[in-house]
């Protein structure tokens, strides 16, 4: 990497961090504007000195953590949209907090008139600091030019995901890893950034480490040891490094952690979406006189099976003889509450009682049916590692992935989730739930599954015909 592209890539991280800086001390101060001018009352006259300060401090340390554990500051690396729903719901977090605690300073409830404002000025703030850094960043940085080292033949999808997203990722050019070691030093030295997908222990080693030795970035897809590697334990008992895999999943004291936010959070939701509730299985019950809820057998921690529920979208009997069958965009089997619930994800809601009762956790692995998890298991024998914990209403993969991301690659999400489970993880992923909800991207169906399996096909071809080309 020479001096201009090490230094783009310093300017990027600078620009995004003043960014973020500069936008939170902004919401800091319209804070304190709203707060000692919108209380006719005056309830806060001790906090009118150096006080202020403090609260404005806090303000700012909540709408910093918020924001940023939601990915609210990825200026450039998410679409506007994403990045404003990340951030409208970060505020919207932090309002309902400051609000309760100036309640608790002035000690009586005070007026939401001036938060609600201020919530307000905060969604055009943060839209105006969305467009005008999104522009900045566009202008400051351009997309290296990558080189992708694939193995297997199947490994050529993964560029097929990246060019989904050419302004972050420019895959120039693929190279096969069976290519002799001179010719890939040739290509990696030509190529500003490198990806590594499905490439042997030992060849993906020397890679890293030539990169590594010349300051080129290398992007690398994990394997599921690296997974797991990723998650054990630092040891320093001795003077030799190594890492602890207990493979255990949670211990018992995070499981009573995750159970006591399970009943308190499913509660709270319980209670804020009862009219909705309500209304959906008013709607279902009114439009064919079925029943409400869809019932089917899930798998749990240890294999564990539960009926999952969910409101029914679909005709009753809308399975043959119990088998699944994919729905498409436009399945007549779907109903007109159907065809709104299930965009809006309120058809998942009865699954708050799942979690009540104990069957899930809000986040964790999505409980497979079990046929599912026989086919995937026979498959990847790995897949049965994501039930050492309980299934979860949204997760790693559900956030991450779509409804056509590969059983392997969910497995390397959920993975991720268990061998790196926190508290803090488990709240930043109920925020950036918020945001997926919205995002269609999030839902592309079987269609565009069966598409990619297609363009994946004739990229294989394509770089075949090239090697005969060449030979």
């Amino acid at each position: 990497m020479d001096e201009q592209q090490k230094l783009s890539a310093d300017t990027k991280s600078m620009v995004r961090f003043l960014e973020g800086i500069v936008e939170v001390v902004l919401l800091s101060v319209l804070y304190y504007f709203f707060w000692r001018y919108g209380h006719e009352d005056d309830p806060f006259p001790a906090y009118l000195g150096n006080g202020k300060y403090v609260l404005m401090g806090v303000y700012g340390l909540l709408s910093w953590l918020f924001i940023q554990n939601s990915d609210g500051f990825q200026f450039g690396n998410m679409r506007k949209l994403d990045l404003g729903i990340a951030q409208w719901a970060a505020m919207l977090i932090v309002n309902i907090i400051t609000y309760f605690q100036l309640c608790l300073i002035s000690n009586q409830m005070v007026s939401p008139l001036p938060v609600l404002s201020l919530y307000i000025v905060d969604l055009f703030v943060c839209t105006l600091f969305i467009c005008l850094y999104g522009f900045i960043y566009r202008h400051l940085y351009t997309a290296h030019r990558m080189l992708m080292i694939y193995g297997r033949e199947e490994a050529v999808g993964m560029k097929l995901k990246l060019d989904t997203q050419k302004e972050r990722y420019n895959v120039y050019k693929m190279v096969s890893a069976h290519e002799p070691w001179e010719k890939l030093i040739k290509e990696i030295d030509a190529a500003e950034s490198v990806v590594v997908n499905d490439v042997s222990a030992e060849l993906r080693n020397d890679i890293l480490k030539y990169c590594y030795k010349n300051q080129i970035r290398i992007y690398i897809v994990p394997k599921i040891t690296d997974v797991l590697i990723r998650g054990a334990r630092n040891i320093s008992a001795v003077d030799t490094p190594m890492f602890l895999i207990r493979g255990i999943g949670l211990t018992i004291g995070q499981r009573f952690i995750k159970r006591t936010m399970d009943i308190a959070l499913s509660l709270v939701a319980l209670i804020i979406t009862s009219p909705i509730l309500l209304v959906t299985s008013i709607a279902i019950k009114l439009e064919d006189g079925g029943p409400v809820f869809y019932r089917q057998k899930r798998l749990t921690r240890w294999g564990k099976e539960f009926d999952i529920l969910k409101f029914r979208s679909m005709i009753v009997n809308a399975e043959k003889d119990g088998h699944s069958i994919p729905a498409t965009g436009r399945d007549p089997r779907i109903t007109k509450v159907g065809r709104v619930i299930r965009p809006t994800r309120i058809d998942e809601l009865p699954q708050i009682l799942n979690i009540l009762k104990g069957d899930m956790s809000i986040v964790g692995p999505r409980p497979e049916r079990v046929e599912h998890v026989e086919k995937y298991s026979a498959e990847i024998p790995e897949f049965a590692y994501r039930l050492k914990v309980k299934g979860g209403l949204t997760g790693y993969a559900q956030i991450y992935g779509k409804y056509n991301t590969s059983a392997y690659d969910k497995l390397r999400l959920d993975l991720m989730y268990i061998e790196n489970y926190s508290l803090l993880l488990d709240i930043k992923l109920m925020l950036l739930t918020v945001r997926v909800l919205f995002s269609k991207s999030s839902t592309e169906g079987f269609e565009v599954a069966r598409e990619n399996e297609k363009r994946q096909k004739e990229l294989v071809e394509q770089l075949r015909q090239e090697e005969m080309v060449k030979n």
